[in-house]
This record gives structure tokens, C-alpha cells and sequence, in this order.
């Protein structure tokens, strides 16, 4: 058996008023065609296809960067959803089961796609109309099932009788197909009807034989064609990010401000406080504190830590670390167990080692510190002289005193000290003072005569 999955990504989404293409438009910091894929790819076809429209440029860079495997299928004009599909003539050609799925539509998941791929199997259906039953079923086509609750027709909102109108069971817009049958009945489309398009809906009715799977999830048939909707969905999805993680042991004081993305993972007994964004592919371990008003995206975060007000971008931070507030970590970065981080540091692309103490108003870029180092406070690692940029190693335990500068390549040695306010540009040898500062000049009366200059 094999399984193709066809989502459609090429509505250009006018309402929302965007130079994107709808599907690029994000909840939680990520495009609704990445949840989608990420569905996919978590149920595990075969072959995934995206049939890309307006911009399809855009769509296609977001879909190449995924990697992966992914074919690509362009519809030239927005005719509908079943001339959509038929774009993937070919790719439709090569599975015995093809999914259909909106590239818009998020919350779809990969256990309503297995449970409703084994009813389509176990009864031999050509298609399987994938379904939900929402409180508010306005504008979606409704399921009509007969006596024995056998799947019938979808009836859409302007032709439903009183009656029908009244069912809650609708059309999530995803199906499971023979791909012989989907082969059969794409070319019988016709746009005779009011919008002049081809739908995918009316396949339905040409292959008969047709099963309806009601979802678990009545999220699926969740969309968004504004700016309102789109802000529905991430209040939607931001709430169920956070009720998942209370159930797994996270702490909130309160909710305000906070943006968590999907793929995150946190520890049980950590605490994420108000105006705090946790996005990306983030782990984040137990016991910690996050925020408020921090900033993580992409980052390994271990146990027991406390980010204050932290900007943090592609970093790794182990465990016991203090760091904040009002600091920064680059990509590339590595805090390693211990570590204190006072405020206004920035570190970028350097590792620093256990339990070294990096205080306040100080930057490391592109370095590399050993244990139990002590940067003073204004202490800055050179690393770029306008061509190329160079790293600096210090050794462990060494104590770099206050206004050090230090030019790129160098090293510093174990034990070693620098004294403060010193430029240096020559490796320190361990257990040495580096002391590199110009003579001291004092002119006297200066102020007193600078004042008369001045009248």
C-alpha cells in the first residue's frame, strides 16, 4: 500500500491583505502550510505534494528549505479545488491512496488521517470525506447521513433545507481517495456553477461510493480567510499549547503575553512567566524559570535555570545557569553548567565554560572560556577587523578585569589576569598579569583654563 498526500497551497488570500500567499500566514510564529506538512510528515506518506499559486515563488522556498523530498505542482489560475489537484496528475498516478489536504487549514492531525485512512480501507471506499461536528456550523457544507447513519451527500450552507441546516457535522475540506477512482472523475469537473470553478466536492458525487470519518478533533475544520480569523487561530492555538503543558507539570502565575509554540517541549516544575515567547524547536528541562519577557527560539535549555528577561536565538544552555537580565545569546552559543550571566551581555558563537561569571555590560563574540573564568564588568572580545572575524581562548580561572579589550586572534592563559583597562593584543601566558595601557599624562589646571577658553 502506498500513500500520497496532496496539500493545497496556492489561494492567494486576498482579504488578508498580504504579499504572501494565505498558507505562509502564521500561527505561532509558524505558516499554517508547516503545521500541515508537519502533519504529513508525522503521519508518514510516501510522497507529499504542494500545489502552489500565487507567489508561488515564496511557497516554494518555504517548502525547499523543509528538505526532504517534496514535489511541487503550479496552478497558473485560481479555477477551484478540483483543478488544483489536477495539477498532480502524475504524482497522483504513483499511490494507491491519495489524501487531500488544505494548506490553510492547521489543526488537521495525524490521528483523524490513520483512523480515517482504516475506515476507508476496511470498507472499501473509493472516497473518504474526512469530518467534524463544530457548535457553530455556518458557511460549511453539512454531512447528510441516512437512517442508519450512512453517509449520503455534503450539502453546502446555500442549498440546505431548514432541516439540514441545522446539522453540526460538516465538510473539513480533507479526503482520502482511490487514486484510480480521483483519476476518473477529475477530468468530468465542470465550472458550471456560480463562481465558475472546479470543486473537489463534486468528485464525491461522481465516484459514489463514499464513506464519511468524523474526527475527534473539530478543530480541523478550523481556516482563517482574514486578519481576525488568522488571530483566532493563534489565540486558539496558543491556549492549547498552554493547557497541554499544565497537564504535563509547567507553571504559569499567569497567561498574559505568553506565546508558546507548538513544537515546544518544557520540563515538569518550570515556572514561564508573563510576556514571554518560547518558539521554534526549543527544549526547555525542569525547574527552570523563563522570563518574564524573555525571548527563546530554537534553543536546549537544561535544568534548573533562570533566564531574566533573556534574549536567547539557536543556543544551548546546560544546567544550574543564572543568566539576565537584559541579555542576549547569539547563535552558535554554548552556556555550560553553573554559569552566571549578569545584565546587558551579549554573547555570540562562543562557548563558555563551567561556572565562569560573565557580570554585566560585557560582550564575547566568536570565543572560547574555560571554567571558573571572572570577566569584569565592561569587557569586550574583539573579534572583527572589518574583513575577517577571529576567536579568542581563555584559559580557565583566569580573571579579566574590568574595560579589558581583547583583540582577536589572542589567548589567554589559565590563572591568568588582565588588568583593567587593558587593550591586549599578545597571548598571556598562565599565571601572568597583562597589563597593556598608555603612560598616564595629568595636566593641571586643566578645568580651569578649558573654562576660560570657553568665555
Amino acid at each position: 500500500m502506498t500513500t500520497g498526500c496532496i496539500i493545497l497551497a496556492g489561494g492567494a488570500g486576498k482579504r488578508m491583505k498580504s504579499e504572501r500567499p494565505k498558507v505562509l500566514c502564521e500561527v505561532l510564529k509558524k505558516p499554517m502550510l508547516g503545521w500541515v506538512m508537519d502533519t504529513a510528515e508525522e503521519f508518514g506518506f510516501d510522497e507529499t505534494a504542494v500545489i502552489t499559486g500565487y507567489r508561488k515563488e515564496l511557497t516554494e522556498e518555504f517548502v525547499s528549505k523543509r528538505g526532504g523530498i517534496i514535489y511541487t505542482y503550479f496552478q497558473s489560475e485560481q479555477k477551484g479545488t478540483g483543478d488544483a489537484v489536477k495539477r498532480a496528475g502524475e504524482f497522483i498516478e504513483a499511490s494507491e491512496y491519495i489524501c487531500v489536504l488544505n494548506g490553510d487549514a492547521p489543526f488537521i492531525d495525524a490521528e483523524t488521517l490513520r483512523r480515517s485512512l482504516e475506515l476507508h480501507k476496511s470498507t472499501n471506499a473509493s472516497v473518504t470525506v474526512i469530518t467534524a461536528e463544530i457548535a457553530e456550523p455556518t458557511g460549511y457544507g453539512r454531512i447528510i447521513r441516512g437512517a442508519n447513519g450512512e453517509f449520503t451527500a455534503i450539502r453546502e450552507q446555500k442549498d440546505c433545507s431548514p432541516e439540514e441546516a441545522q446539522i453540526c457535522e460538516v465538510n473539513s475540506g480533507a479526503y482520502w481517495f482511490n487514486s484510480a477512482a480521483l483519476l476518473r472523475a477529475l477530468p468530468q469537473l465542470t465550472d458550471k456553477n456560480a463562481s465558475g470553478e472546479f470543486y473537489l466536492t463534486d468528485c464525491v458525487e461522481l465516484i459514489g461510493n463514499a464513506r464519511a470519518y468524523k474526527s475527534d478533533n473539530p478543530d480541523i475544520v478550523l481556516g482563517a480567510n482574514t486578519r481576525r480569523g488568522l488571530l483566532e487561530l493563534n489565540e486558539r492555538a496558543r491556549l492549547r499549547v498552554i493547557d497541554r503543558l499544565l497537564d504535563e507539570g509547567v507553571s504559569f502565575v499567569s497567561t498574559d503575553g505568553i506565546v508558546i509554540g507548538a513544537d515546544v517541549k518544557i520540563g515538569c516544575d518550570t515556572t514561564v512567566l508573563p510576556n514571554t515567547m518560547i518558539l521554534g524547536k526549543t527544549v526547555i528541562g525542569k525547574g527552570c524559570t523563563v522570563g518574564a519577557n524573555s525571548h527563546i527560539e530554537d534553543c536546549t535549555v537544561g535544568d534548573n535555570v533562570i533566564l531574566n528577561n533573556v534574549q536567547a536565538y539557536s543556543s544551548t544552555v546546560e544546567d544550574n545557569v543564572k543568566i539576565g537580565p537584559f541579555a542576549q545569546l547569539r547563535p552558535g552559543t554554548v552556556i555550560r553548567k553553573g554559569v552566571k550571566i549578569g545584565d546587558f551581555v551579549e554573547v555570540k558563537n562562543s562557548d563558555i565554560g563551567e561556572n565562569t561569571a560573565i557580570s554585566h555590560l560585557t560582550y564575547v563574540g566568536d570565543s572560547d572560556v574555560g571554567r571558573g573564568v571572572n570577566f569584569g564588568c565592561g569587557c569586550v572580545t574583539a573579534n572583527y577587523d572589518g574583513v575577517n572575524k577571529f576567536r579568542t581562548e581563555i584559559g580557565a580561572n583566569a580573571f579579566i578585569g574590568c574595560n579589558t579589550n581583547l583583540i582577536a586572534p589572542v589567548k589567554v592563559g589559565e590563572n591568568a589576569t588582565t588588568a583593567a583597562g587593558s587593550t591586549i593584543t599578545k597571548e598571556v601566558p598562565p599565571n601572568s598579569l597583562a597589563l597593556e595601557r598608555s603612560q598616564t599624562r595629568i595636566i593641571e589646571n586643566w578645568q580651569k583654563n578649558f573654562q576660560r577658553k570657553r568665555k
